[in-house]
């Protein structure tokens, strides 16, 4: 049994002989930094001192959702840090179609100016509805989404510059339309027309 724990001990040994060597300089120097807390050591690291600088450049990332709506169609505005660029339903904003109605959605960079979109991206996403109610529920989903932007991440005095904005050109372009088409009724071929009896 002796002689059995002897060659444990021999073969366990060579592995706990390099703990008991005396430690050179430079990992004297490895282990003192690594024992100092982290703000302490990253104030001799060059390394450090580079990935702290490359953390506070990074820029903040922006994120505000919007949606309009009118009558069926509903849109939703996206916006987020970019370039500029404007997609609706992953198509650039000067694709849509048909042109006339394009410019409802230009109204809305127009009225406030394109340098309020410069460094934002926005996407937006729309379903149901037509073609014409498609158009305003997006116009007023990038201009609710604006707003709501400069709100959050800017001031509240130029949020609501915007909101003046909008509202004294079309008040529809950030408050919904309830309107809806009245349904038909018997005894006439619309919601209000009767049909007409002669008594002769």
């Amino acid at each position: 049994m002796a002689d059995r724990a002897t060659k444990v001990y021999r073969r366990v040994k060579p592995s706990f002989a390099r703990f008991s060597k005396p430690m050179t300089s430079e990992q004297a120097k490895r282990s003192s930094t690594l024992s100092k807390p982290k703000s302490a050591r990253s104030a001799g690291d060059p390394w450090a001192a580079k990935a702290a600088k490359v953390k506070s450049a990074k820029k903040e990332t922006i994120r505000v959702q919007s949606f309009g709506k009118k009558k069926t169609a509903t849109a939703v505005a996206i916006i987020r840090n970019g370039r500029g660029a404007i997609k609706v339903n992953s198509v650039p904003i000067k694709l849509i179609r048909p042109e006339i109605l394009r410019y409802k959605i230009y109204e809305t960079i127009l009225i406030v100016g394109d340098e309020h979109f410069r460094d934002l991206n926005i996407r937006c996403r729309v379903s149901g509805g037509g073609q014409t109610s498609q158009i305003y529920a997006i116009r007023q989903a990038i201009a609710k989404a604006l707003v709501a932007y400069y709100a959050k991440y800017k001031d509240a005095a130029s949020a609501f510059e915007l909101k003046k904005l909008y509202t004294d050109y079309d008040r529809s372009l950030l408050i919904a339309d309830p309107r809806r088409t009245e349904p038909k009724k018997f005894g006439g071929r619309g919601a209000r027309a009767r049909r007409q009896k002669s008594y002769r």
